[in-house]
């Protein structure tokens, strides 16, 4: 049985590992990148060959088809990583766009273990690793592994679902199918993962127009994701009603129990009438809780 403490206190003061779910894909081809530039809201063309970042494959209306990963693996080769169940449909996507294109893109039976916590830029990728990166939770840092063979490196000990959705929700970094999907657009879950995934100074990419108008009137979105401190030792499911004056104002997508807060915390995107340090309600068949309403990360 999970030690979910002790599994906290690791990703909190030390390092913790997890296998997780994510699906992996590889574009090759002389069109490669060209393509990919023209679908994906980041500056994929200025990638060196070993270097990754954070992207937007968005609906032409803007809204969120996937937030994912793109690896500069070769000249005319990347690899894209998302969270798990979503590679078909990014897949799916992007092949929707691949006209009279020289780009070929195949899913990769790759695993991926993910290491955070303050201690783990100091960990030694192990063999079977292809590709290694940096990742900053909003400021807990963290290392991604991605190969076919990769294992949890020596000297990090595995950490249960519990704890790891608990630090993930304190950080108030989205998951697809939870806080990101194609009723999202990317402005409502923060202006850091604009910055994070989106060049403003690159060419045209599918749904640039609702990105670059939002951006100019100042990040002004309907609903906005934050974090919720439950005022009651009870974990709501997901999906649990966030209530301000009557009103439903929004719902769970993510639900831990943060350590250090001492409290149940959640994830929401709530409506923009809602502003940080609102006391509001959380309700749900059988139950209610009270909860303050407070921006991200809540540590």
């Amino acid at each position: 049985m999970a030690d979910v403490t002790a599994d906290y206190l690791a990703l909190r003061r030390g390092a913790g590992a997890r296998v997780l779910d994510r699906d992996v894909l590889r574009v090759h081809g002389a069109d490669a990148v060209t393509f990919l530039q023209g679908q994906l809201s980041a500056d994929v063309a200025a990638l060196e060959v070993g270097g990754n970042c954070w992207s937007l494959l968005l609906e032409p209306q803007g809204k969120v088809d996937a937030w994912l990963r793109v690896w500069r693996t070769g000249p005319e080769e990347l690899v894209l990583d998302v969270d798990g169940g979503w590679g078909e449909r990014t897949s799916t996507r992007l092949h929707r766009f691949k006209l009279r294109v020289d780009a070929t893109i195949d899913p990769l039976d790759w695993g991926c273990v993910a290491v955070r916590g303050p201690d783990a830029s100091g960990v030694a990728a192990p063999a079977g690793a292809e590709l290694v990166g940096a990742v900053d939770w909003r400021g807990l840092p963290g290392l991604d592994l991605l190969g076919p063979g990769v294992v949890v490196p020596d000297g990090v000990g595995t950490v249960g679902p519990e704890a790891w959705t608990s630090v993930r929700v304190e950080q108030g970094w989205p998951e697809m199918g939870r806080e990101l999907d194609d009723t999202v657009i990317p402005a409502e879950a923060g202006q850091w993962l604009v910055d994070r995934s989106v060049s403003f100074t690159k060419g045209c990419y599918t749904g640039q127009e609702l990105v670059a108008r939002v951006d100019s009137r100042g990040g002004n979105t309907p609903r906005h994701l934050r974090g919720l401190v439950l005022g009651a030792n009870v974990l709501p499911p997901e999906g649990a009603e966030v209530v301000a004056d009557d009103v439903v104002r929004g719902t769970l997508t993510s639900v831990g129990e943060s350590l250090d807060l001492r409290a149940p915390v959640a994830l929401s995107l709530v409506h923009r009438s809602v502003e940080p340090g609102a006391e509001v309600t959380v309700r749900w068949p059988g139950g209610t809780a009270p909860a303050t309403v407070r921006e991200l990360p809540l540590l």
